[in-house]
């Protein structure tokens, strides 16, 4: 049996694919500070183990041993003090004050055989790359070999372009000599292919007004050379990143001419848009983030955009995982 833990679980994407990948995986413990976030994930794992709080109240020893640490953590300024302090700086102690540090702590202590971790691109050159070499470090100097690299979700699968950082750290007893990340599986899909059944309800058409809103807002941007503004999605192409906040739907929006209700459900300045303009729905967000249909949508569409724009592909992380396995597997038999 493998044993996992989940830390900054969210709503379980990183777990999701570690068991599509680990038929055997037992999450032992998970973490998770944002009770909407909770409330999804208990929904869809069970209230066993119970998803605690805040990871820094929690004491290692209390954590049940486990072989795979899982981490989307949140990434945060890095201290940059001691980076002098002899020949070989002090890595850990330059984690100080961030939640790295907790994955840090915890895997000290426990030593696992591999600790995952996945954050947004931009890590790689936040602070000039110091953030980085920080996290790189503070994993060497507890006994791990990092492996990192970028990869994109629409390689894998899913109609979305979304470019993530994925470290996956093997204990250096059992580390191998080099670790080849996925390059990518399965046919290209598009947003067709991710589309709710029709009628789709219409509080997702946006109304008259908000469309010509979303239209002045643009033409003053590219009057400034700006290139900021919504964009309509082909839906025989492939959606941006989904992110949270209001950019995240109106940079995804589709012309979907299927019949539906021009009966507004919602209160809406003007009327339905007779273009047939319309946000995603949040089911669709998460099918683009590889999220399977029996996944339980159980809160309201606002906490569930930021849900799925905070979360992870889970055909990406399935993918690793399996490599993972192989190293493992490998290991296990020699």
């Amino acid at each position: 049996m493998t044993k996992t833990i989940d830390l900054f679980a969210g709503i379980g994407g990183i777990r999701l694919g570690f068991e599509q990948a680990f038929p055997d995986a037992e999450t032992v413990f998970v973490s998770e500070w944002d009770k909407y976030a909770k409330q999804t994930y208990e929904a869809n794992f069970g209230a066993f183990p119970p998803v605690e709080g805040d990871i820094t109240k929690i004491d290692e020893h209390d954590i049940p041993s486990f072989d795979i640490c899982l981490a989307g953590f949140p990434c945060q300024a890095f201290s940059i003090a001691g980076r002098h302090q002899g020949f070989k700086d002090d890595y850990y102690g330059q984690t100080r004050g961030t939640l790295f540090r907790e994955v840090v702590r915890i895997c000290k202590y426990h030593q696992p055989k591999v600790i995952f971790c996945e954050n947004v691109k931009g890590l790689v050159h936040h602070d000039r790359g110091r953030t980085f070499k920080v996290i790189k470090g503070s994993l060497e100097e507890i006994g791990y070999k990092v492996f990192d690299k970028v990869l994109n979700s629409k390689d894998f699968g899913v109609p979305q372009n979304r470019e993530r950082i994925y470290l996956v750290c093997f204990r250096e007893d059992i580390a191998p000599e080099d670790f080849e990340f996925p390059v990518g599986s399965g046919p290209m899909h598009t947003i067709r292919d991710v589309l709710d059944d029709a009628p789709v309800p219409s509080k997702y058409y946006l109304s008259d007004r908000y469309v010509e809103t979303l239209r002045n807002h643009r033409a003053r941007h590219e009057a400034q050379g700006h290139g900021f503004g919504y964009e309509i999605r082909n839906l025989d192409g492939i959606a941006g990143a989904i992110v949270v906040g209001g950019m995240g739907r109106e940079r995804n929006l589709l012309i979907d001419h299927r019949k539906h209700s021009m009966v507004p459900t919602t209160h809406i300045h003007g009327h339905i848009n007779t273009e047939d303009i319309r946000k995603m729905t949040p089911r669709e967000w998460a099918r683009l983030q590889g999220f399977p249909d029996t996944y339980k949508l159980e809160l309201a569409d606002t906490h569930l955009y930021k849900q799925f724009g905070n979360s992870v592909t889970v055909p990406v992380i399935k993918a690793i995982a399996m490599r993972i396995k192989e190293v493992l597997d490998e290991r296990d038999a020699s």
